[in-house]
């Protein structure tokens, strides 16, 4: 029992990072909800983070090197630093949850959002790359990267709401009755 459920988590953690691979509106992505998913259902923080950052850095390479190619091999990019950091406030997030309450799903995908919007932003402003590295640059790169938070926000709150579900209904209406 205890091996379907760590492949069902597996699962659905590799639907969630494929999904990245469609196409998409900007930031619209199950990325988020998947690192906190990872992080509130793997007991193993090794676990939890290899999966995490093992399916961002899939995803990147294809990425890079297909949709983004450059003309050669690719696997930094700037701001790369920032958003694997944020991801690893979302598995931290999602591994503090107490239970997986619709309460504790909706609060850890709000409070993930936002820290992912803070730091990357922040992290794109420091960059000196379109912003002036003062106050009013940063503030400037906040408003003009509110749109995206938007399509952050609701893609976390609606593929948590697809993880956690698809996790509960499967682990305890389709497992349950399957026998070892």
């Amino acid at each position: 029992m205890k091996n379907k459920k760590l492949l069902l988590i597996l699962a659905l953690i590799g639907v969630a990072a494929g999904s990245r691979l469609l196409p998409h509106p900007p930031n619209f992505t199950a990325l988020g909800a998947m690192a906190i998913f990872g992080g509130a259902v793997l007991n193993s923080n090794k676990l939890r983070y290899f999966l995490t950052f093992g399916a961002l850095v899939v995803s990147d390479l294809i990425l890079n090197n297909t949709l983004y190619y450059s003309g050669e091999f690719s696997f930094y990019y700037p701001g790369m630093l920032w958003v694997y950091a944020s991801f690893g406030i979302l598995v931290l997030i999602g591994s503090r949850m107490k239970s997986n309450s619709v309460k504790q799903v909706v609060g850890s995908g709000v409070i993930g959002s936002v820290a992912f919007f803070l730091l990357t932003n922040f992290g794109y402003w420091m960059s000196g790359i379109l912003y002036p590295t003062d106050m009013a640059g940063l503030l400037a790169c906040y408003v003009a990267a509110l749109p995206f938070f938007g399509n952050t926000l609701v893609s976390t709150l609606l593929f948590s709401g697809v993880l956690f579900g698809s996790f509960h209904l499967v682990s305890t209406k389709v497992l349950s009755t399957v026998k070892a």
